[in-house]
């Protein structure tokens, strides 16, 4: 079977991430620009190479304050780190869902990921093109790519916590072949 290309569309996609603030609650917060593309065998994921790069500077939490802290050195260092990258290492069919393992670059910092890809199937909209649709979900650490800022509470634990969780509504559109 022949390599099949397939791009993000990028207005169909959300990319989020999650951290316990205090402890007690959870700050939501996306990434607004990104893109990703995937080749695949035909229309089977399984050992797919993808790629995908994110903006830091596009990062959104509904507060400027703490969007223009996130972008600081305390976190992503913006200036000098303007993109997350990751690139599959693998892609593995989990029944109806994919593994997908790869290394993930935060700020200079190059980690091992394992995201869990459920497919939410192909088909075809309006316009004759065809789509493949999947929900990311994933944890990382942020310490492990340098994102140490944190501050000690008096009644004890941390104002951030080290566990982020990632989740995506990604569509990828196939690319027509001439």
């Amino acid at each position: 079977m022949a390599k099949q290309t397939w791009t993000l569309d990028p207005t169909h996609s959300e990319l989020q991430f999650k951290v316990k603030h205090l402890m007690i609650t959870t700050v939501t917060g996306s990434l607004k620009a990104f893109s990703a593309d995937l080749t695949s065998e035909g229309d089977e994921f399984e050992n797919a190479e993808i790629n995908f790069s994110g903006d830091i500077d596009s990062i959104d939490t509904g507060n400027k304050d703490r969007d223009n802290h996130l972008k600081s050195a305390d976190f992503f260092d913006a200036e000098k780190f303007a993109h997350i990258e990751f690139k599959s290492t693998s892609v593995e069919k989990d029944g109806g869902d994919y593994i997908v393992k790869g290394n993930l670059t935060i700020k200079g910092e190059t980690n091992p990921v394992k995201l869990t890809a459920e497919f939410g199937g192909i088909a075809t909209d309006p316009w004759g093109n065809t789509k493949a649709g999947f929900t990311l979900s994933g944890k990382i650490n942020r310490s492990d790519f340098g994102l140490n800022w944190n501050a000690a509470l008096e009644t004890g634990g941390v104002m951030v916590s080290e566990e982020v969780r990632l989740l995506g509504e990604l569509q990828f559109v196939k690319s027509v072949e001439a």
